[in-house]
């Protein structure tokens, strides 16, 4: 049976929960995780100019990232394997800054996030897993940054039961490193 889209939009504004078209048959079945003109016509206007994969094993924690200038909206969808992702509002003038919410996106489920610009987003591998960046911006090095994925003060509730502990959890130098909330606040505030 086929499935068209469905966009659900989220308690954090501009963003959403989208499950693809899906056609099955008796090969297979094919999946359509993005189209301009439908995105459009369900209000979000996401012009791709990049697109790239993460290969993660099981454990691999990246934390909440994202661009201090040239904002990268992202479309996201784990294509095989389970994640624990997670979106932060990083608007300092919104309702819900500094809200977060979690979602588990599988290879099976092929539901994919929509990240509006002023977010970070980051995620922890259940299950190894390949996940599809469908961004509206390029990678901007000299902009990428970054909040630890523990801090207090957003304190996301991550699933580390899921891998076995905390002591199975694999993290890059780079990533030990980032910002404290209270750090991005401070220097968007500061900016203005």
């Amino acid at each position: 049976m086929v499935k068209k889209f469905e966009f659900t939009s989220l308690s954090l504004e501009g963003a959403y929960l989208i499950k693809p078209f899906y056609a099955p048959d008796e090969r297979g079945g094919f999946i359509k995780d993005y189209n301009v003109d439908t995105f459009k016509s369900n209000g979000i206007d996401h012009e791709l100019k990049e697109v790239f994969y993460t290969i993660s094993k099981k454990g691999v924690i990246r934390a909440i990232h994202f661009q201090l200038v040239k904002q990268q909206p992202k479309l996201v969808r784990c294509i095989s394997g389970h994640v624990y992702d997670v979106i932060v509002d990083l608007r300092p003038d919104s309702g819900t800054y500094g809200k977060w919410l979690g979602f588990d996106l599988t290879g099976e489920n092929m539901l994919s996030l929509y990240i509006p610009p002023y977010f970070g987003h980051g995620y922890l591998v259940l299950e190894d897993s390949i996940v599809s960046y469908k961004c509206g911006e390029v990678f901007y090095g000299e902009g990428d940054s970054g909040i630890m994925y523990n801090d207090q003060k957003i304190g996301i509730d991550w699933p580390f039961e899921k891998i076995g502990g905390m002591e199975n959890l694999i993290i890059s130098d780079k990533d030990k490193t980032l910002m404290s909330f209270d750090e991005y606040t401070r220097r968007m505030t500061s900016d203005r």
